[in-house]
Order: structure tokens, then sequence, then C-alpha cells
């Protein structure tokens, strides 16, 4: 709980601190990274970085989590937080760690605010940071403890088994266990983290979503090619695992987390994605067809072709042996399907073709206007907000929009 004292100058000062928090951001970065250059190495994703999308994350989170103290102050609002530490959880995040954040972000306040920063500021906003740090710390240290490890032993090696091309853009690897440690089954809708060397030495994390059920000995994935663009360099990352890793290499994968995980109180379920966010649908409807759900479920896909919808045979074949799935494509070149599906629409994908189940909950994932405009939708169909639940690659720049 936020102290009264800090409060007040909290509430005082957010609207500037708001203003400026890029700003924060990107000097708390540039600071952090200049002191401690090993953070780039196997924790932070330079893309990103380079990006500008990890600056525009925090700056979010930190605006939303203050936010939420002045408008709740008997409650800190770890809801927030669920997405952040687990993604925390999967890079091997140590508690340790925060006191090196808060050194450079409270720099970097006081550095782009000026005079503005006077020790009651400066207090309050350490005190706001404490808040969210501790809350992370909790939680992932819940998240640890559920799976048996520590920061340090999240990490485990994997042989690729099989590599496959699902479309021209996207490959599939099934990686199997080569180690004698436990390692506990995904949640349907998890994710891992893979940790490569890139060519000038600095291990570099990025995350992919389990794209089938597993069973503890293997795990599938899916990795769609980034080339790059608009002033934008190619994915260092799925370039190495697209060009350079086949079967028989060792990957080292994180544990699987994820806070986006299939819901089990047995309600009708509507999949939406397009493109490559079809692979953390895969995985659930995988789940879902192993279990021999009787469940009602609704896959909703759109893409730009019918060959560039990655997983379509997995996907089909799973909707095909679920007894009451359904699957709706939309393309943007042209309505034709040689598959089994229950509708193919030309364009892009509108909910007003199709009869949604009621009382549904709903799991979106695909590019950040995709899923704006399907959560207005469903928004405007009476779904409450709890009933929405998305998946974002990469830094969610979306959450503090949401709250």
């Amino acid at each position: 709980m936020l102290s009264g004292k800090s409060r007040q100058v909290i509430a005082a000062t957010l609207p500037v601190v708001a203003e400026r928090i890029g700003e924060i951001a990107n000097r708390f970065y540039e600071h952090m990274f200049s002191a401690h250059p090993e953070l780039l190495d196997g924790t932070f994703n330079r893309g990103n970085q380079a990006s500008g999308e990890q600056q525009l994350a925090l700056a979010g989170s930190v605006a939303a989590f203050a936010t939420k103290l002045l408008e709740v102050p008997e409650e800190t609002p770890e809801h927030l937080l669920s997405r952040i530490a687990h993604k925390h959880a999967s890079l091997g995040i140590r508690p340790d760690q925060y006191q090196i954040v808060n050194h450079h972000l409270m720099w970097a306040i006081a550095d782009t605010l000026g005079q503005a920063v006077t020790p009651e500021v400066a207090t309050a906003w350490n005190e706001v940071y404490w808040l969210m740090a501790h809350s992370l710390i909790h939680e992932e240290r819940g998240l640890y403890g559920a799976r048996g490890v520590t920061p340090d032993t999240v990490w485990r090696p994997w042989e690729v088994e099989k590599k496959f091309r699902e479309t021209q853009d996207v490959v599939t690897f099934v990686v199997k266990r080569i180690d004698d440690r436990l390692v506990k089954t995904s949640l349907p809708g998890q994710y891992v983290t893979v940790r490569m060397r890139m060519p000038d030495g600095i291990l570099q994390p990025r995350q992919y979503s389990l794209t089938r059920a597993d069973d503890g000995a293997h795990r599938q994935f899916s990795v769609k090619r980034v080339h790059g663009g608009d002033g934008k360099p190619p994915g260092e990352m799925s370039t190495l695992l697209h060009d350079s890793v086949d079967v028989g290499d060792i990957l080292t994968l994180s544990l699987p987390y994820g806070n986006v995980v299939l819901d089990d109180s047995g309600r009708p379920v509507v999949f939406a994605s397009a493109g490559i966010g079809i692979t953390p649908m895969a995985g659930m409807l995988s789940h879902l067809a192993r279990a021999e759900s009787r469940l009602p479920i609704t896959m909703l896909h759109a893409d730009l072709e019918e060959a560039a919808f990655p997983l379509r045979r997995q996907v089909v074949n799973d909707v095909v042996e679920l007894p009451h799935a359904e699957l709706y494509v939309w393309y943007e070149k042209g309505a034709h399907s040689i598959e089994p599906v229950n509708g193919v629409f030309h364009g892009t994908m509108d909910l007003s073709a199709v009869d949604l189940p009621q009382n549904a909950i709903y799991y979106l994932c695909g590019p950040m206007p995709f899923m704006r405009a399907l959560r207005t939708s469903l928004l405007t169909r009476g779904v409450v907000p709890g009933d929405i639940h998305y998946e974002v690659f990469g830094p969610d720049l979306w959450q503090a929009d949401l709250e």
C-alpha cells in the first residue's frame, strides 16, 4: 500500500512523469546498459531495445501501476504484473537485479526532470518502484517454486529431433529432452525462452509459444523469419534458427511460462488469430484434442492466403478430431480453401460472418491492430472484458491501455 504522504506527491507529479515517461525510459536503459553491459548478454532482447518497444513497455507499465495505486490506494495492483513476472521467470531474473534497475531508473527520473525532483518526489517514486518490484519478486519466487527451480536453473538442454517447414517464412522445431532432471509439462498456451549465442558472441533470448501439447520429453515451437525492412534489420534469432540450426543440434530452452493459458471452467472457447498469432492457439487446441474435449470450440484465423497459414495441417486435423469444433478462415488473396473448413471468407476477419457461442471465453493473438479491432467488436457484442484474453509477442504495449 502506498503511504499517505507519498500518495499526495504521486498524485501531484504523475501527470508530469507520465508525459515524459518515454524520455525517462530511454535514459534509464542507456544509463543501465552503459554501467552493466552484461545485461545485454543473455537477459535483455537487444532487438526490442533497438526498436524502442521495450522502452515503451516499461513506460506504460510504470505509469499504469502508479495510476492504479492512486485509484485504489488500499491495494497493490498485482494483476498488472503477472504477465511481466512470467516473462521474468522465463529469463531467470534474480531478486538482486531489481536493485540495479532501481538505481538507474531513479537516476533517469532525476536526470530527465531536473530540479522538479525534490527529495520528497524522489522518495515517493522510489516507494512506487519498490512496491512494484517486491510484487514482482514475490510472484516470480512463486513461479520458480512451482517448477522446483531457482533463477539459475530454469534452463535445460534440448536436442532438435525434427525441423520442418510450415510455410515460406515459418519453420517448426520438435526438441527432445537430453538430461535426467525433472521437467513438468507445459500449460496450454505457455511459451519457452530460447537462448542462443549470436555470431558476435552475445547470448540473446527470445520467447516462442509451444505449438503442441507436450509430454515432458518433447516440445514443439514454431519460428517466423523476421525479414526486417523500413529501416529495421532482419531478426537475428529467427535468422539463426532458420538458417543455422538443424536436427541433432542442442538448444537451450527455459521451462515453460506464460499467464495466458486455457481456462478449465468448461465454457465454450473461441480462438481468433492472424498470421503467426496462430502459435499459442495451436498449442491450446492441441491440448483440447489430446484431452478429447467435447467443448464447443470455434477457431477463427486470418492470413494472406492458405499457403501462408502456419501449422495449418495440425490445426485442421485437431479441429476434425474434436466433435464440436469449427474452423473459419479469412484470406486477403481470395476466398478459396482445399481444407474441410466450416467457412472461408475474403478480406479481414469479420465476426459478424459467424455465429459465436454464448458464454464463451475468447483468446486473441496477432498484430496489435487486429486484436484491438476484435476486442472492440466483442465488447460491442456484450462480451465482458474479463472473458477476452490476448497474447502479445514481445513487450506488451497494450496492457496499460486496457486498464
